[in-house]
């Protein structure tokens, strides 16, 4: 039987990359976006949740998607003046219809609206449609923290790169699923997953590095493992535990996007190789009152009990640490605070091309 292995260093990049301050990083993106057609409030606004996934390790989910966001915007795939606004709703329930604005934007509002209706209710559940990719799923799940609440957040992908177990279409995203619970004096406990053994993100970057994929990532067609970075658009990613990751991402895709009015299955646009569509992009986050069961302090007191017990735990050999969800994205925020965002290359320059035509001041 194989174990874990040791977690890989805090920043998550090789020392010799550039960094690039947060604050510089957020400026260059609110110009960037402000240029593109958004308010200025609203371009800072998405801004500060890009770098935010930078900041905690996203890396496949912040900055590097800009050049496909201001792509979407000028090809009139998303609107850059929304008018986000709550369509339906009971004391606990609420509709927000994104008017197909940038999907920070979308979630951040249908987040703060769960959160008031927790404040009143003791939990909430609120849905989105017409909504676009947002980023990372924790920096929604995570909102609900500072007001002593649980975050449930659910999302239907952009794209469908997951066949319904047994099938070779794709008719299945990585449909996101984030839980965040607060502790005490340990860093909250994190969850952020894909239903899949890897996230096309992740493939993509393969793909762009010319590295070839790790056995257990995709299949062919033919079923049989697919490492070829050139092939991966024609291949199917295999979803975690089998039948059970591909149900997940089923559950997922009816919850965020289905129950809410947003597409699913093959209603899904590839936001990528369709810049110019509105993708009607659902999704669902989920706001827990910790005091509608028992004193906050009592409770985040005995999180902190878990976190210290499961870490303490017997390990086995060559484990160096046993991490617990979110752990290491926290590291990787402290780091990246003190010494700056890692900036390669090869992505720096995708950045200033990005930004040439809307005569923004290239990232210094």
């Amino acid at each position: 039987m194989s174990g874990p292995v040791a977690a890989p260093s805090n920043t998550g990049s090789p020392a010799d990359v550039p960094r690039v301050a947060p604050a510089r990083l957020t400026a260059f993106i609110t110009g960037a976006l402000q240029a593109a057609g958004l308010p200025e409030n609203d371009a800072a606004t998405v801004a500060s949740l890009m770098v935010e996934a930078d900041l905690r390790g996203s890396d496949t989910h912040g900055v590097i998607r800009l050049p496909l966001y201001l792509r979407r915007l000028k090809a009139g795939g998303v609107k850059a003046r929304p008018n986000i606004r709550v369509v339906q709703e009971k004391a606990s329930t609420a509709l927000v219809d994104g008017d197909n604005g940038i999907g920070h934007l979308v979630m951040r509002f249908a987040a703060m609206t769960a959160i008031e209706k927790a404040k009143r209710t003791g939990v909430a559940w609120v849905g989105a449609r017409l909504s676009n990719h947002a980023g990372p799923a924790a920096l929604y799940a995570m909102m609900p923290l500072a007001h002593d609440m649980i975050g449930l957040y659910l999302a239907v992908g952009s794209n469908n790169h997951l066949p319904p177990w047994g099938s070779t279409e794709n008719l299945l995203g990585t449909n996101p699923l984030a839980v965040a619970i607060p502790a005490g004096e340990e860093p909250p406990i994190v969850l952020d997953m894909a239903p899949t053994v890897a996230a096309f993100g992740k493939v993509r970057l393969k793909m762009q590095r010319n590295e070839e994929l790790p056995v257990g990532w995709m299949i062919g067609r033919d079923g049989k493992p697919l490492t070829d970075p050139k092939r991966a658009d024609e291949g199917l990613l295999l979803p975690i535990g089998d039948y059970k990751g591909s149900g997940l991402s089923l559950i997922i895709g009816l919850l965020a996007g289905t129950l809410n009015g947003a597409a699913f299955g093959r209603d899904v646009i590839d936001f990528v190789k369709e810049p110019g569509k509105a993708t009607n992009t659902g999704h669902a986050i989920v706001a827990i009152s910790v005091e509608g069961f028992m004193p906050v302090a009592d409770f985040k007191r005995q999180v902190d009990v878990i976190v210290r017990t499961m870490r303490g735990a017997e390990r086995l050999p060559g484990v160096e640490r046993i991490w617990l969800p979110g752990e290491q994205s926290h590291l990787k925020r402290q780091d990246r605070v003190a010494h700056g965002i890692p900036m390669p290359k090869p992505l720096r320059d995708s950045l200033d091309a990005a930004v040439r035509d809307l005569c923004v001041a290239p990232l210094e």
